[in-house]
This record gives C-alpha cells, structure tokens and sequence, in this order.
C-alpha cells in the first residue's frame, strides 16, 4: 500500500490544516498572553486562539498595573488591538479557570493550553509585624488606585499618616511614591479612581523613605523613574552623599554593569550634592540604600515603626554584589509601610506548580512536573509565570515567542484531534454552565463607554470597578447595540 501524500485527505485532518487548526487555549490576557496569540496566529502551522480573562477586561497589568500618570505605555495596547482583529482570535472574558472551566475541560477541548496568568500576588516579606495594621503591600495598593476589580474593598490612611516608608527601590516602589507625591490636578485628568483621588486630596504624608536593601548602583528601578520623582512639582528628591557613595565593590562592578546603572548613579550623585530646600510645601522624598527592614514594631495592633539594619556588600562567586546585615540597627518611626518586593504566581488547580519560587515549572516554557521533572503535555506556559516578576512589558515579547517556538515543535506529535475539538462545543459549554463569556466585540463597547464617561468628567477614562458593574454595563450596551 503506497503512503498517503501530504495532500492526501488524511492530511486536511492533521492539526494545523486549515480544515482543522491546531486549538489554542491562552489562559490570561495580559502582555505575555497577548505576545503568545500574536505569534501563534502568525505561525505555519495554521491555528485558531481563544484566549480566556476570569475578568471582563483584558491587558493585565497594563490596565491594572501601569501607573495612572503614564498614559504613553498604555499605548501598546494597540498592539494587542491588531491581534485581536485576527480572524482565528477570540476573548473569552469573564471565565475563570478553576470555577467555570476545569484545565481537564481545557485539555478536551484544546489541542495545547498556555498558561499567562502572570504573578497576581505579592512576596511575603518573613518579617516579624507583617501582619500589622497600617502595612501593605504595593500589589493591592497599586490595583486600588487602577481600579482593579480585586482591591477596591482595601482602604490606606493617608489622612492619618505623616511619614510612610515604601520598601523595595524597583519600578514599583518609585510608583507608589510618585503617586503618593503627584500633582492631584495631575492625577486629576487621568484614569486613576475617584476613591482614589479622593484619599490623596486627603493625604497629610510629609516625608517619604524608599527603602532598598542593595546599594545605589545595583538599584533595580530605571533612571526614567528615578528622574521623575526628582521633577515631581510638590515634591523634593533627597539623597544623603553618604547614602550615595560607592564602596569600591560597587565602583568596580560598574564598570562592566548595565548603562542604565551608571544613569542612575549619575544623578543620584548629582540629586546627593544638591541642598534640600526644606519647603514645608514640598514633600521629601528620602532614597535610602543599603537597608532592610528586620521588625514592624507597633502598638495595639497598629505600625509605629520599621526597625532596620545597615548592610554591607559582599561579592558571590560570580562577583555580584549582595547585601549582608552588619547587625546594625536603627528605627525609623513610620505610620505607613508598602512591601514593593516583588509579586508572587498563584497555584492554579490541576497544573503543576512551585511553592518556593512561586511560578509554573518548566523546561523553556514547556509544564514540567516538578523542576526538572518530565515534560507535561500539551501545556506550557509565558510571562512571569513562567520566569517570575522580571523584566519590562516589552520582555514579554521574545519570552512568548520561545515557548510558541517549543508549541510548534511539538505539532507534529499532536493527535488528529481533541473529543471536542470545536469552538462551538465551548460555547456550549459555557452556556451550559451559566457563563456570560465576555467578547472582544463587548469589550470594544465596554471600553467605549468607559471612555465617553471619562471625557464628561475631563478624566481620559472612568472605569467600572467591579466584575458585577462590567458584566451589568456590558448587558446594557449589548441591548442598545441590538446584540442578542
């Protein structure tokens, strides 16, 4: 018996045909999910991408997690926008995996799933008064004032605080003071909530200590960050010189570090030489390096203090500098504290996951059973994730089209087809069950809306801050489209 040929009609059924695409589930439709949809629907083979949000909403964290005063990065949103055009895309919001959906259901209706789901919690921090009143993580206060579903309930008294200490000094924790400090008209214009805006009409905050465990040069925000605080109107950037000054250690591992270091040495050498005013009308702005919080010391269950030790640098085997206590202290009383030491994944029923390092397991993007374990099939996954909370939006990019590269070289190895290989078989699914799946096409509504509401109120977008008032906005604009 001769072969079948490659145009044969076995090979119309083979995954990847246009007669039968190879199934994507994306879970998570922030960047990373985004990024992989973009190179999966641009691929040979031919596939088809559905990819599913448990909120309404899409973009992650540029929508949830990128500051309210840094409207020009919300603009790769127009990236996503054009893959979302794709005939073979669709978003399946308002589903949640784990409560609507089953990663089994997943696996019978999908040829692969792709896990994007990001890193929605933060790092604990293992230090004694944690749990105080009046400590916090940036993770819920930065979704509170972004409007994210998830922290609207959370409240921070900045009426009652004079001094807070934001702890961390990457990207996020110049966030969280720059918003602290910002011009309210400012903020006033753009989308940040009006629970939010409120509170910081409010705010009697007058000084503001950024804590960050290494020294000036390994400091991990960029000097685009940096520099803004410094030009904060209301607001005055202060940097001891001592504070400032390399230990030789540092001095020689930046000779061969990053740009971006020697930048942000530069001008916090420049900031350390410069007299503070000492304008009651400005707030100070306190970089601190070289120190780590030991204790949150409080009284009656409320944060009156952060008790901290001075560090030295020592080099590992590589020659990275790492900070190490010297066991000296001192305490620092603070009315509020924000942790911006990283985020942290989340388990997710049915997927092999790691505790201590708080992502997916993986062998370059393909599910492992454990590290270094075998290969799951038809799993993989993108973004933080995979690789944990590092690196910028853009680095989400090449991240998702290397574990696309490992999809596609298992392709082959693929079935004739899942049981239920269908979208409708989804659809019904879902219905059966109850969902009411979010489209693009009611996003595009949604987001319409949202922003007509906004331009009223002079704001560039008012959003709807539960899942309830989403899905309920989302039914009326439905109605009045003539949708059914």
């Amino acid at each position: 018996m001769q072969p079948e040929s490659a145009s044969g009609p076995d090979a119309t059924q083979r995954p990847g045909s246009e007669e039968r695409p190879v199934r994507v589930a994306i879970i998570g439709s922030g960047p990373s999910g985004f990024y992989a949809a973009g190179a999966l629907l641009k691929a040979d083979p031919v596939v088809e991408v559905d990819v599913f949000d448990r909120l309404p909403t899409p973009f992650g964290l540029v929508r949830g997690g990128v500051a309210p005063d840094h409207q020009k990065i919300k603009n790769v949103i127009r990236v996503y926008n054009k893959t979302a055009e794709h005939e073979r895309f669709r978003f399946l919001g308002n589903v949640m995996v784990g409560r609507d959906l089953s990663v089994d259901d997943l696996l019978r209706h999908y040829d692969q799933i792709v896990y994007a789901v990001g890193n929605e919690s933060d790092r604990s921090m293992n230090v004694p008064g944690e749990e105080l009143e009046g400590v916090h993580s940036a993770t819920e206060f930065v979704g509170w004032y972004n409007g994210h579903p998830d922290f609207q309930d959370r409240s921070f008294a900045l009426d009652r605080a004079r001094r807070v200490a934001v702890v961390g000094n990457g990207n996020v924790a110049m966030d969280v003071a720059r918003v602290l400090s910002q011009d309210l008209d400012v903020l006033a214009e753009t989308d940040i909530t009006d629970g939010a805006l409120d509170a910081l009409r409010a705010s009697t905050i007058e000084e503001i200590v950024i804590l960050g465990r290494r020294g000036p040069a390994q400091a991990a925000f960029s000097p685009k960050e940096i520099k803004e605080l410094g030009e904060l109107e209301h607001a005055e950037l202060v940097v001891e010189p001592a504070e400032a000054r390399l230990d030789p250690l540092s001095a020689e591992w930046l000779e061969s570090a990053a740009p971006s270091a020697r930048k942000n040495v530069e001008y916090l050498l420049e900031k350390s030489a410069e007299t503070p005013s000492g304008s009651p009308a400005k707030r100070r702005i306190c970089c601190r390096f070289l120190v780590s919080p030991t204790e949150f010391l409080g009284e009656g269950g409320k944060l009156t203090a952060v008790r901290i030790e001075r560090n030295e640098l020592t080099a590992d085997r590589d020659g990275t500098p790492r900070p190490r206590g010297t066991g000296e202290h001192e305490t620092l009383e603070v009315d509020l504290v924000f942790k911006a030491v990283g985020y942290r994944g989340v388990p997710l029923q049915g997927v092999p996951f790691h505790e201590r390092w708080g992502i997916f397991p993986n062998d370059e993007g393909r599910i492992t059973d454990g590290p270094g374990g075998p290969v799951v099939p038809r799993q993989y996954v993108v973004g933080w994730a995979k690789r944990g909370p590092s690196g910028l939006i853009g680095t989400n990019g090449p991240d998702s089209q290397a574990t696309v590269a490992k999809m596609l070289e298992d392709v082959p190895a693929l079935g004739e087809g899942a049981p239920e290989p269908s979208r409708e078989a989804v659809d019904a699914l879902l219905s059966r069950r109850g969902v009411d799946v979010v489209t693009f096409e009611d996003w595009q509504r949604l987001d319409e809306d949202e922003l007509a509401r906004g331009s009223e109120r002079g704001k560039v977008r008012d959003k709807y801050l539960s899942v309830d008032e989403m899905v309920e906005a989302v039914r009326r604009l439905r109605s009045q489209a003539g949708v059914a």
